[in-house]
């Protein structure tokens, strides 16, 4: 007689600590997605729990990831071993008038799900879509993908399911007592930006290549 297999439960998106800052907008989570492009990848390995920083991007309803295809991490993602994937942005600084009170503004979202290998017919189109999400336009000025460069890349993706994933986002004003209020002690937020710098070319980059259009329009932040 064969035990019947148990499936797996799916990891609880309630957020239990602080719950008034979780939010179930879709289009708040797309805007953080579109806000950074890095996650972290938490799953179990050999019988061990272990977690990975890389890029991504939201390709439509998907959650796009890639790299080498000698990966053992990525094979084990391909292979469909369960995930969480966290992406964490930082928007300021609460500053309160106790340490206590102080802390940051953030928006920080789980997805939890399994990766699935994009087919070779799509491969050009998610590369190419990871590609122009890190750096706006770049594909346009690129060559080709090669054959034996694609053959090396291993893509992901993961459905972004609803009921699979948990949005916190804190975004007021320091909460002090009252006795706090009537004291001394400055209170406040401090935004926090990431900005481009000025790009710096190649050591071994010829003379008289300009800065392509899509990095100077990066390093001047005005992409949309």
């Amino acid at each position: 007689m064969t035990t019947p297999q148990v499936p797996p439960t799916r990891p609880t998106t309630d957020v239990t600590r602080l719950p008034e800052k979780q939010t179930g907008d879709r289009a708040a989570l797309d805007a953080l997605l579109a806000s950074t492009p890095l996650a972290t990848v938490a799953m179990v390995r050999d019988g061990h729990p272990v977690v990975f920083p890389t890029g991504f991007a939201r390709v439509a309803d998907e959650f796009v990831i890639h790299g080498s295809t000698g990966s053992p991490w990525l094979r084990a993602l391909a292979a469909g071993a369960p995930v969480a994937v966290s992406v964490t942005t930082l928007d300021g600084v609460v500053v309160a008038r106790s340490s206590f009170e102080s802390s940051f503004h953030y928006r920080s979202a789980v997805l939890f799900g399994s990766f699935a290998v994009v087919p070779d017919a799509e491969k050009v189109r998610y590369l190419d879509a990871l590609t122009d999400a890190f750096i706006p336009h770049r594909v346009a000025e690129l060559r080709a993908s090669t054959r034996k460069e694609l053959a090396a890349t291993l893509a992901l993706r993961m459905p972004i399911a609803d009921g699979a994933w948990s949005l916190k986002v804190s975004a007021g004003w320091p909460d002090d007592p009252e006795s706090d209020v009537a004291g001394e002690a400055w209170a406040g937020v401090v935004p926090m930006h990431v900005r481009y710098g000025v790009p710096r070319p190649a050591p071994d980059l010829r003379p008289g290549i300009a800065v392509p259009d899509s990095v100077r329009t990066l390093a001047e932040g005005s992409v949309q």
